[in-house]
């Protein structure tokens, strides 16, 4: 009864998760995705816990799932906020010197 409970709540959070997500203005979401990655990382060291302890067999099963989807997450994020971030640095525009050589007299 505890586990279908558990599997409930797991999949409430994620409705709830991604309703949210979804309703975010894009102004926010490179610092959204600054605060996602935190959180990922700490979802990480957890799932690393999970699946390394001597839980049983479906514990390390789902903990390695679970190391696997933290870090593809905390990887896309970064490189997504660093995408991000490079759109507002804007171009870096060189200019090329030409020097006007006067003819000789």
């Amino acid at each position: 009864m505890i586990q279908i409970f558990q599997l409930y709540v797991f999949i409430l959070a994620g409705f709830v998760g991604f309703i949210i997500i979804q309703r975010v203005p894009p102004l926010l979401h490179t610092p959204l995705m600054s605060a996602t990655n935190a959180i990922s990382g700490i979802s990480l060291v957890g799932a690393i816990v999970a699946a390394g302890g001597q839980y049983g067999r479906l514990s390390t099963i789902l903990g390695f799932v679970a190391v696997v989807c933290a870090m593809t997450n905390v990887t896309a994020g970064f490189l997504i906020t660093d995408r991000m971030l490079a759109m507002f640095k804007g171009q870096v525009k060189t200019k090329a010197v030409v020097a006007k050589t006067e003819p000789a007299k």
